[in-house]
C-alpha cells in the first residue's frame, strides 16, 4: 500500500527525531569512528558504526529482495573517489561528520553552524559547475555500464547485482554483513588483548618500580652498605 505524502513526511520526521536524539545522547560520530580508531586506539564509535552498517545493509537488501524500497542509482567512478576524499578532509577539519554537525548546531556550537552553512554553500557551487561538458563525468556520460573513457565503472549496488545475476540482493547483504562482523570481532579481540596487557602492566608495576629504585641507587650508597656489612661481620668475629 502506497503511503500518502503527508504520512511519509510524518514518518520521516518521527524517525529523524528519534535518530537525532540517539545520536545526541550517544555522541556518535562517523568521523570519530575512524579518527579515534587510528589515532587514539579507541573503538567505541567504530563498533557502533559497524553495527549500524550491518543492520542497514541487511534491512535495505531485504527490501530490495522483495521488490520494495526505493534504492538509489549512482555510478562508481574516479569522481566519487576524489569527492569522498575531499569530503573526508572537510569532516576532519570540521571535527565532525554531517550528522554530528547537525547535532552540534542544534546544541548551539558556532563552529558546527559555520561548517553546516558552508556545506550547503559548497553543494550549491558544485551544482553550478556540474554540466554535461565538464569533467568529472556528468550525467550525460553515466549510462549505468562501464565507461573507462569517462572513468566510470557503472552501477554498483545490490539491486544491480540482483538483476544481473538473478541472486536475491539479501545474499549480497548478508555477505557484506559477514565481512563487517569479522571486522567487529577483530576489534573486540584487539580490545581484549589491550585490556589484558594493561592488567598485566598494573600487576607488575610494583615489582618494576622496586627494580628501578635499586638500579637508580648511587654507587656510593651501595659501597657504603657493603662497608657496613663488612665491619659488622668483623665485629662479630
Amino acid at each position: 500500500m502506497e503511503l500518502s505524502s503527508l504520512t511519509q513526511c510524518l514518518a520521516a520526521f518521527m524517525f529523524g527525531s528519534v535518530v537525532g536524539f540517539l545520536v545526541q545522547r550517544s555522541r556518535f560520530c562517523n568521523t570519530a569512528a575512524l579518527r579515534d580508531a587510528m589515532l587514539f586506539k579507541s573503538y567505541r564509535n567504530t563498533k557502533a558504526l559497524l553495527v549500524c552498517m550491518m543492520i542497514l545493509t541487511i534491512g535495505f537488501t531485504a527490501f530490495i529482495s522483495v521488490g520494495g524500497g526505493h534504492p538509489m542509482h549512482f555510478e562508481v567512478g574516479l569522481n566519487q573517489v576524489i569527492g569522498l576524499f575531499l569530503f573526508g578532509i572537510g569532516m576532519v577539519l570540521a571535527g565532525a561528520c554531517t550528522v554530528s554537525t547537525w547535532v552540534k548546531s542544534g546544541e548551539g556550537n558556532v563552529g558546527a553552524i559555520w561548517a553546516l552553512l558552508f556545506t550547503f554553500v559548497g553543494m550549491f557551487l558544485f551544482s553550478l559547475f556540474w554540466s554535461a561538458t565538464w569533467w568529472p563525468p556528468a550525467p550525460a556520460t553515466m549510462s549505468g555500464s562501464v565507461n573507462l573513457s569517462s572513468l566510470q565503472l557503472g552501477f554498483a549496488n545490490a539491486q544491480t547485482l540482483q538483476l544481473q545475476t538473478g541472486i536475491p540482493a539479501i545474499f549480497f547483504g548478508l555477505l557484506q554483513s559477514l565481512v563487517l562482523g569479522g571486522i567487529y570481532y577483530a576489534i573486540v579481540r584487539k580490545e581484549r588483548a589491550m585490556a589484558a596487557a594493561r592488567e598485566t602492566a598494573a600487576r607488575n608495576a610494583p615489582a618494576i618500580a622496586a627494580v628501578n629504585a635499586v638500579e637508580q641507587a648511587s654507587p656510593s650508597e651501595t659501597t657504603g652498605d657493603a662497608d657496613d656489612d663488612a665491619l659488622a661481620a668483623a665485629g662479630k668475629g
